[in-house]
């Protein structure tokens, strides 16, 4: 018997029917997605929350003022020295590692022209350096600061180690950061007048400030909290260094000596609530420092 054919009207139902079904089942993918999404948020605020609360619960009751005394001894397991050390590791670092970062991305984005391979390397290198454990870091450091050249355990050779380490972070979000500029930004510069160099300093690198400080920012956090890379290059002495050449520990490396030896554990304790809310402060001052340059921009 031959096939009945479908009327005009049996064929737009049937057309109707099929795509409500498949906005239906994209609807329900989207609540899925939706759903895992604020599970993975709340999973990360929980976590989170706890950590904080179970350092503020364990660290607060043992804060004196016995921790923050100028000089190191068993009997008030000071904490100053290790803060002032990172400090200067700290400003040491970025002094070394921030305009490299920023000029060599600069050069990338402003100057390197595209489908260079030069270019092309750099960026494979700096991806391939951000992911190395911060203990090769430390060894690398080890071999080349501290032995190589005879810096011995230092500041210095500390801040050398960790600038090579935060320097692809620094590059990546400097680069970010220029590419989220306008181009219409440049290319009103270059109708008035203004030159290659005029234009990157004075249009392009203002309007990526915000940015760039977020980059600055991270490698601040993980130059504040790294122990490995320091145990090998800057050393563990809990003393004030008379100069860069002298060895000193930082606040993460004097913790770990404390929890390790596991003498001073509540000292430990207070030592992760000055580091907590060391790193509070600088990502709180980055964020009012970051919506003050937006707002002047």
């Amino acid at each position: 018997m031959p096939k009945k054919r479908k009327s005009a009207q049996e064929i737009v139902v049937a057309i109707i029917r099929e795509i409500t079904d498949k906005m239906r089942e994209k609807h329900i993918g989207a609540k899925v997605m939706k759903g895992l999404v604020i599970l993975a948020a709340l999973l990360t605020f929980v976590v989170l929350f706890f950590l904080i609360g179970y350092i503020l619960i364990n660290g607060i009751p043992h804060i004196k003022l016995s921790l923050f005394e100028l000089e190191y001894n068993t009997e008030n397991v000071s904490l100053m020295p290790a803060l002032i050390n990172t400090v200067i590791i700290a400003v040491l670092t970025l002094l070394i590692a921030v305009p490299i970062g920023i000029f060599s991305a600069i050069y990338l984005v402003e100057y390197a022209k595209k489908g260079n391979k030069f270019v092309e390397i750099i960026r494979i290198t700096t991806e391939t350096l951000a992911g190395i454990p911060s203990i090769v870091y430390g060894l690398f450091g080890m071999l080349f600061f501290v032995t190589a050249l005879k810096w011995r355990h230092s500041i210095l050779a500390g801040a050398f180690t960790l600038a090579i380490m935060v320097l692809p972070s620094i590059m990546r979000t400097t680069e970010e950061a220029l590419k989220s500029v306008p181009d219409s930004y440049r290319e009103g510069s270059f109708g008035l007048g203004a030159g290659k160099l005029r234009t990157v300093f004075c249009i392009v690198l203002p309007s990526a400030i915000p940015g760039i400080l977020a980059g600055v920012i991270l490698a601040i956090g993980r130059i504040v909290g790294e122990t490995a890379a320091l145990i090998y290059t800057a050393g563990t002495v809990a003393e004030i260094p008379d100069s860069v050449m002298d060895s000193g520990r930082t606040l993460a490396v004097h913790m770990y000596n404390l929890s390790n030896e596991a003498l001073y554990m509540n000292e430990a304790y207070a030592t992760a609530v000055i580091l907590l809310l060391l790193v509070i402060g600088l990502n709180a001052l980055s964020s009012f420092v970051a919506k003050k340059l937006t707002k002047v921009n």
